[in-house]
């Protein structure tokens, strides 16, 4: 140490741009990571309760499908915007945290206002019973926006901070990224687990009110766990995970607050873009085919159980119902193959050569999985089973169990390829960035902007 000489060192603080020390503790990437398990959690409860309590407030199904594209469309512009800020962040808590910070505030904030949308409607004059309720509609779709775009303030810094930690280590980039992958699937099982017990609503009495009925208050109370869970994993990582202010940010604090502002985000953006190596483009070009094979999956998973595996229609009988039923067992065991699948992802990887020859692997076993799809919906049509109940009218009875045992098959093997979807695009983003002039954070939401460009499509081709 040289005494009276200057505190920065222009060599050491380049070393910051990319990180904090490369040396980073494992425990340091399973306390970041572990925030998926907490947004994934309240994912999984919106895919499994939230559009049948949109119908229970009386919002028809047809305009429920257009709520939901608001996740799509905060994704592509909150992602990238909290991306570049976060990595132009000067503030002497960090670049990423802060942003994590609020991105957990704003969900519990969120999840507040969809939970207690019947009694807030119902406080401000909305009738009980069946029938519209225009004002606890109003509260929800705000909570529902709210939601949506405080997760994507979430995951973005959350993947930058993990690259942050690998300190331009690819393997350990890859690490990062899986662990990413299994707290995500985690959060999955831990949310349909919740989902699916009814009685939930008795571990918070209050939940339950004139208003919001047995199975809202289920739904309430899912969401108390989920904003614990969030809430917990966030503060264990905000404080006991170090992150030193980047060189480039603290550089950045020494310059007029006006040079900083003259470059608006969206010019960042279309830098970022003509910027792009061709690694990078095939790498959005890869995401984005991927995704459009992905969603249809996602979106319909279950309703395919239901309408095409057990032939059941919607309100009528209770195959339908037997299906969304055996659907949410699939998912739960996509759920725990996807968690085991991402812990290998880093010995398979050394195993084939490599990330990306992982990444084609499991995209054609994903197209195998999604046509054997195909052929199990032809086995049932074809092996449908009538029977007469105390001399009755023929009624169509459950699929043969080899039929089920093969749906439920295709449920659990695509949780492979599933969890190296949630894991290498995104490892490979953050290596690409390192030798390039956009940052950790604007590089992750270019690649979410082609993530949210196929879900867009999908929701679009699907009205």
């Amino acid at each position: 140490m040289e005494g009276g000489g200057e505190v920065k060192n222009p060599d050491a603080s380049s070393l910051h741009i990319q990180a904090p020390p490369p040396v980073a503790p494992l425990k340091s990437f399973i306390l970041v990571a572990a925030i998926a398990g907490g947004v994934q959690f309240g994912w999984a409860l919106q895919l499994s309760l939230l559009t049948p309590y949109v119908q229970l407030l009386g919002i028809p199904h047809t305009y429920a499908a257009y709520i939901w594209l608001c996740g799509p469309i905060s994704g592509l512009v909150v992602q990238p915007i909290v991306g570049h800020y976060s990595d132009n962040c000067t503030s002497r808590f960090g670049r990423r945290r802060p942003f994590i910070a609020a991105g957990a505030a704003l969900v519990a904030v969120a999840v507040f206002l969809i939970g207690y949308a019947a009694d807030l409607g119902h406080a401000s004059g909305d009738t009980l019973g069946k029938g519209s309720k225009p004002r606890a509609i109003a509260v929800f779709v705000v909570g529902f926006w709210i939601l949506d775009c405080a997760n994507n303030t979430l995951q973005g810094p959350c993947r930058a901070f993990l690259a942050d930690l690998s300190g331009g280590n690819s393997k350990k980039t890859s690490t990062a990224n899986a662990l990413y992958s299994f707290f995500m699937a985690l959060g999955n099982i831990l949310g349909y687990a919740a989902g699916s017990y009814t009685h939930m609503y008795k571990i918070f009495p209050f939940s339950a009110t004139k208003a919001c009925d047995i199975y809202c208050a289920n739904l309430k109370s899912c969401f108390f766990l989920s904003i614990s869970l969030l809430l917990t994993t966030t503060t264990l990582a905000l404080v006991f995970v170090g992150e030193p202010p980047a060189a480039a940010a603290a550089e950045a604090a020494d310059d007029s607050e006006t040079v900083k502002c003259k470059i608006p985000v969206f010019t960042e953006l279309s830098g970022a873009f003509k910027e792009l190596s061709r690694p990078m483009w095939i790498l959005l070009m890869v995401t984005f085919l991927n995704w459009i094979a992905w969603f249809p999956f996602l979106l319909f998973d279950t309703d395919w159980m239901g309408r095409e595996v057990y032939g059941g229609t919607v309100g009528e009988g209770k195959l339908y119902d037997q299906g969304v039923h055996a659907g949410s067992l699939g998912l739960m065991l996509n759920s725990v193959v996807a968690g085991i699948a991402s812990l290998c992802v880093q010995f398979v990887a050394r195993k084939m050569g490599g990330l990306k020859r992982l990444w084609c692997a499991v995209n054609i076993l994903l197209a195998i999985c999604l046509g054997m799809m195909v052929l199990v919906t032809k086995l049932a049509e074809h092996s449908r089973r009538y029977a007469s109940v105390n001399g009755g009218a023929l009624t169509l009875q459950p699929p043969a169990p080899g039929v089920k045992i093969g749906a439920l098959s295709i449920f659990a093997v695509i949780g492979i390829p599933l969890a190296v979807n949630y894991s290498v695009p995104f490892a490979l983003a953050s290596i690409f960035s390192i030798h390039s002039t956009a940052g950790q954070g604007l590089s992750l939401g270019v690649l979410n902007i082609s993530i949210c460009v196929a879900q867009v499509s999908n929701y679009l081709y699907s009205f």
